[in-house]
Formats: structure tokens, C-alpha cells, sequence
């Protein structure tokens, strides 16, 4: 994840929960309960947990299908961040896919890490919901 907005959950201590989420993200809470409920009624097998990581010292949410890593998400600013990584074969389906193009150009001109990419969404409103439901299922039907 970034460097360039700070995660909320630093505290090894307290592992974040639904009541916990609530306080800290506010009414952004509606758009955390629709992803979980998309994934959960779309996709059978997909599970997420919180775990604290040291390298980063913080809590992230890992949402996994299967064996397969979906996203990661971290509590930031009265909100949530959401990323993506994907391979450089996801490309073509990622550019042509209904997305802003802000994306799709944050995605081409992205970072690489080897051979994939990150892609970050700060989730604000319902067309950064709707990015992550499209993006959830290029990443699952990525084989």
C-alpha cells in the first residue's frame, strides 16, 4: 500500500472489528457493508480477515477467493483504501473494462513490482464502489 496516506490501524492490540470500522470511517461504512455484501452474495468462497503485519506496522484486511488474494484494504482518513494488484496479462481487460479512465491511466502509468502492478482506490462514493465490484471480478476470473 502508499506511503502517501497514512493507515489508521497501528495498534498490534486491537484488532479491528465492525463496531470499530464504524467509528473510525463514519458514514463511509455504507460502502465498506456493500462490498462485503457483493462479495458474499456474488462470490461463494470468498473470505477476508484483518491481520497485523509487521513490516508495515498496521492492520490490513485481506479479502481472498478461494487461495487467491482479491485486495488488500487499510482504514485511512475517515475512509478506506482498497488495492488491487494485478498482473501485466490483466492489462487489456483492465483497459477496456468500465472503469474512470483516471484508473485505467493510474493503472498503465502504475509502479511495477516485477511483473504486476498495484491499483489503489480511496473509496469516497458509489462509482469507486461500482470500480471495485468490476475490478473484483477481472481479479477473480484472472486465472
Amino acid at each position: 500500500m502508499s506511503d502517501t496516506v497514512p493507515v489508521a490501524l497501528s495498534d498490534r492490540n486491537n484488532k479491528p472489528d465492525d463496531k470499530m470500522i464504524a467509528s473510525m470511517i463514519g458514514d463511509k461504512m455504507k460502502f465498506w457493508k456493500e462490498i462485503m455484501n457483493y462479495l458474499n452474495e456474488n462470490h461463494t468462497g470468498a473470505t477476508g480477515d484483518w491481520n497485523f503485519y509487521n513490516d508495515g506496522k498496521q492492520w490490513l484486511f485481506k479479502m481472498m477467493h478461494k487461495k487467491k488474494t482479491i485486495f488488500w484494504s487499510g482504514l485511512v482518513n475517515d475512509t478506506f483504501r482498497i488495492t488491487f494488484y494485478f498482473g501485466d496479462k490483466a492489462e487489456p481487460q483492465i483497459l477496456s473494462a468500465d472503469l474512470p479512465q483516471k484508473l485505467k491511466d493510474d493503472f498503465k502509468n502504475g509502479k511495477r513490482y516485477g511483473k504486476i502492478r498495484a491499483m489503489s482506490l480511496i473509496i469516497n462514493d458509489m462509482e469507486d464502489v461500482s470500480s471495485v465490484k468490476k475490478l473484483t471480478e477481472i481479479k477473480v476470473r484472472m486465472k
